[in-house]
């Protein structure tokens, strides 16, 4: 059950990712990866909320967490879209582009799981 739990959560977030993905990416900038650094980000700050509720001991749910980091996070964000697009920014010559898309991925991506997992720390309290 957990494995069929896992391929219906993994596929409705890569749905979700492509679909919010596709949506940024049609009202911003086509020469900037918007779409998937905004998935990524979004994925991030949620990620940390749940690790955040899962240290605290009420918030303890196994299958949840199965659920929703592994199944439904796992599909919505994508470290291989992020490299290949940072990657094709420097093949196109865009490196200072690419260094911003590498900096605000890595260190936004870091500090939103920071702030999910803090923010859901207090909420409990």
């Amino acid at each position: 059950m957990r494995y069929l739990t896992l391929f219906i959560a993994g596929g409705l977030g890569t749905l979700c990712r492509y679909l919010l993905s596709i949506s940024v990416t049609e009202r911003t900038d086509p020469h900037f990866p918007w779409g998937t650094l905004a998935v990524n980000l979004i994925g991030c700050t949620a990620i940390g909320l749940l690790l955040g509720f899962d240290r605290l001991d009420r918030f303890r749910w196994f299958d949840l967490r199965l659920l929703a980091v592994t199944g439904f996070l796992g599909g919505f964000t994508t470290f291989s879209a992020f490299s290949a697009e940072a990657l094709l920014l420097f093949e196109a010559r865009r490196h200072l582009l690419a260094l911003t898309y590498i900096a605000l991925s890595v260190v936004g991506g870091l500090a939103l799981c920071a702030l999910g997992y803090w923010s859901a720390r207090v909420v409990v309290r």
